[in-house]
């Protein structure tokens, strides 16, 4: 039961399925609970440690664990921590696999700044008139 309604919500996940496909698709961007998941799981497999090892350690269930590990669970960031202290991992360092994962991947963003977002080939929003006033509807 818990299988079908897993592969229902990846399959909600990933989109209709078509058997054709006339046009190149876009690159589906990966999950953060993927990306976490395997972070954690290869780290503690560098490490020779057993899920129950590094579960007791959390006081993380081990199913529970496991279900993070392979991006089925979406855990709090209170279970996260946990389970990265115990792998001797840091928020840093979670947050530079993540940035690796995929700003790196992703397509160059067309923004000047850090704080422009807008995707690569976008239209930029026209600039406000230079000297532009600001009028009081106040009386």
């Amino acid at each position: 039961m818990t299988d079908t309604v897993l592969r229902s919500l990846d399959e909600a996940r990933r989109g209709p399925r078509r058997e054709v496909r006339e046009e190149p698709v876009a690159r589906e961007e990966p999950l953060m609970r993927d990306i976490v998941g395997d972070l954690l799981r290869r780290t503690r497999t560098e490490q020779g440690r057993t899920l129950r090892e590094v579960a007791e350690e959390a006081q993380v269930s081990l199913p529970y664990l496991s279900e993070i590990e392979r991006g089925r669970k979406e855990a709090s960031s209170e279970v996260l921590a946990a389970v990265y202290r115990s792998l001797g991992l840091t928020l840093p360092d979670v947050l530079a696999e993540l940035y690796r994962r995929t700003a790196l991947a992703a397509p160059l963003r067309a923004g000047a700044g850090p704080g422009d977002f807008r995707r690569a080939g976008s239209v930029p929003a026209p600039a406000p008139a230079r000297g532009a006033r600001i009028m009081s509807l106040a009386a």
